[in-house]
């Protein structure tokens, strides 16, 4: 396979209106999870990517392996865990440019991920290794499977791609950093967000918090900054990802699109300029569609960015 990753995968609730969602009279049903998230934007790029996590053995959990499976995505590793519930997660948007995320995932059959759900053979089968450092904060024992993931990663010679991906709900900053720099010596690619890098390294621009996590390891960082673009440091040298001014619908999952692109340019072997690029590109598409990754592009709709004509016929 292209890549494998691991993580949990939640049953996602959101309103289709604006407003506080106890005035919410139905709720869309559907999945978020930002390992999953950038598993399906890989497929949809063309490439292949098995997602390894828990999920319980409900209607949630069959609905989340199914939707996945239709995307193209290996999920024939997937534990499904009777003794556990799927997690859930509520999305409202509070007001037109605010959106509001909860999670509801203690206990959770994500959360019971083990080192004995990750088969060596698994990963040393994958051409790539992508985790965040979402899974970490579960549980001890989902920490556990991760570093187990990675440690399996480096001593094979399968590159890990890490996205810091911190959730302040989760876990304290302090302890988040401890891991995450950890994660980030073994790893041999690394996206953060701004605020994200601070909890590593100190750095008073994005390229110079690039700089300094590279100095903890990895070949390639990434710094995302939202609708201000990207920077990228690879092998010591600095590169800005192009800007694409979009109309944003949902600014959840935008981090993991920037991922996907940037990994499928990178395994079609595509140079850093391309890579970012295809990265712009997709997370742009994913911002302009409801929904965590329903809007991730095909190869040939990267193009509609720059439609000189609204219409297509």
């Amino acid at each position: 396979m292209d890549l494998l990753t691991l993580g949990e995968t939640m049953v996602l609730l959101a309103s289709p209106t604006i407003g506080p969602l106890r005035h919410a009279r139905s709720l869309d049903v559907g999945i978020g999870g930002s390992e999953s998230n950038l598993a399906i934007g890989l497929v949809r790029l063309g490439r292949s990517a098995t997602w390894l996590g828990r999920l319980g053995d409900d209607e949630f959990g069959h609905l989340i392996r199914a939707t996945l499976a239709g995307e193209g995505v290996d999920v024939s590793h997937v534990v499904m865990d009777p003794a556990a519930p799927t997690g859930l997660m509520l999305k409202a948007r509070r007001t037109a440019m605010v959106t509001a995320v909860s999670y509801y995932r203690a206990g959770s059959a994500g959360s019971r991920l083990c080192p004995g759900d990750v088969a060596p053979d698994l990963v040393r089968a994958a051409r790539m290794l992508h985790v965040s450092a979402i899974t970490p904060a579960l549980s001890a024992t989902a920490r556990e499977a991760v570093h187990a993931a990675v440690d399996e990663a480096h001593a094979c010679g399968v590159p890990v791609s890490l996205d810091l991906n911190y959730r302040r709900a989760l876990w304290p900053p302090d302890e988040a950093g401890t891991v995450m720099r950890r994660l980030a010596a073994r790893a041999a690619i690394v996206f953060a967000a701004e605020d994200e890098a601070r909890l590593l390294v100190d750095g008073d621009s994005p390229v110079a918090l690039a700089r300094a996590i590279a100095a903890l390891g990895p070949r390639e960082v990434v710094v995302k900054r939202g609708e201000q673009g990207a920077v990228g440091v690879v092998d010591g040298q600095a590169y800005d990802a192009p800007l694409h001014r979009v109309a944003v619908v949902d600014p959840v999952g935008a981090g993991d699109a920037f991922a996907a692109g940037y990994l499928s340019a990178l395994l079609a072997g595509g140079d850093v300029p391309d890579r970012l690029a295809t990265g712009a590109a997709t997370g742009a598409f994913a911002v302009t569609v409801a929904g965590d990754w329903e809007g991730l592009p095909r190869p040939h709709e990267l193009a509609l960015l720059h439609a000189p004509d609204p219409v297509q016929r």
